[in-house]
């Protein structure tokens, strides 16, 4: 343990979101991964006596593998704030901002990145009558790991009918046609890009399952192309404001060639499961799983 900062660990995870079961093998990969970069780690599964557990339990720093809801939008960040914790990953605002995809699409077409038209639209709006002209995307204002897309193609004659547990208000999004691409920014370092390959559309089952998806890293690109994605991706990190790690996705039509290359979102909490992106470009940047989750424990801090 010599030259850490910090030697008792709690590790954040499960929680209440959509997105629990994807939290809570990301917290025990993560938490196993600190054990072998030889730290004390005690995980969590964080419920609504969060805040006295901590404080009973009092760890030197908080790695928080929360995803969605609750985790990753700003409100965790405020109760470890409140109680002077240090914790991993970007602060309350940057994480509210990129949680909600109005206030970080505004963010990113401030710093002049490229993004669609889109609008927020009540859900009888959305499935009255078309918002936008097809093909569009429908999606959570606020919920990430693609919960909750519907995709309207070109030529259709109606809206999709929402499930009841869409929210109230929904973003409808100008359909971003190509290739899938991410890149991650660690510690403000734009790591490779990678091509995600599937049959359809990158949803949940896509991200997480077995064979959901394929990763081509690095992604064969064009050199201008490739070289874009990772200066939007450390721009988009830069314009919300995030610390340590974060991961943006893109859209990218050839046919148009750079005017193709579309960023559609950054996550501040990006996946960190068998099947997750980051950790994959993280070790193909010289980062192990382990050096990885420590590089994020030794960054934490309050005030972030």
């Amino acid at each position: 343990m010599s030259g850490r900062t910090f030697h008792h660990v709690a590790v954040l995870m499960g929680g209440r979101s959509s997105e629990r079961e994807v939290s809570l093998s990301t917290g025990r990969g993560c938490a196993q991964a600190l054990r072998d970069a030889g730290y004390d780690v005690t995980e969590i599964d964080a419920g609504p006596d969060l805040a006295q557990v901590l404080t009973d339990l009092a760890p030197d720093a908080v790695f928080n593998a929360l995803h969605g809801r609750w985790g990753e939008d700003g409100c965790v960040q405020g109760l470890l704030e409140w109680l002077a914790l240090p914790y991993t990953h970007s602060g309350v605002l940057a994480s509210a901002r990129a949680m909600d995809k109005t206030l970080s699409k505004a963010a990113f077409a401030r710093a002049g990145l490229p993004v669609v038209e889109s609008r927020i639209v009540s859900k009888a709006a959305a499935m009255a009558a078309h918002a936008l002209p097809p093909p569009y995307v429908i999606k959570p204002n606020a919920d990430g790991s693609s919960v909750g897309i519907y995709i309207v193609d070109q030529g259709a004659n109606t809206p999709p009918t929402l499930a009841d547990t869409m929210p109230e208000r929904v973003m409808v999004e100008t359909y971003a046609p190509g290739r899938e691409l991410t890149c991650t920014v660690l510690m403000d370092e734009a790591l490779t890009v990678t091509e995600i390959v599937t049959d359809g559309w990158y949803d949940y089952e896509a991200k997480y399952a077995e064979g959901g998806s394929s990763h081509v890293l690095p992604a064969d690109l064009p050199s201008e192309i490739f070289a874009a994605c990772q200066d939007y991706a450390r721009r988009a990190h830069a314009a919300l404001g995030c610390r340590s790690i974060s991961r943006t996705d893109f859209r990218w039509d050839p046919a148009r060639g750079l005017d193709g290359l579309i960023l559609l979102e950054t996550n501040t909490q990006p996946g960190m499961t068998p099947t997750s992106l980051t950790p994959e470009q993280a070790q193909h940047a010289g980062h192990d799983f382990a050096a990885l989750c420590a590089m994020l424990v030794e960054d934490a801090s309050c005030d972030r």
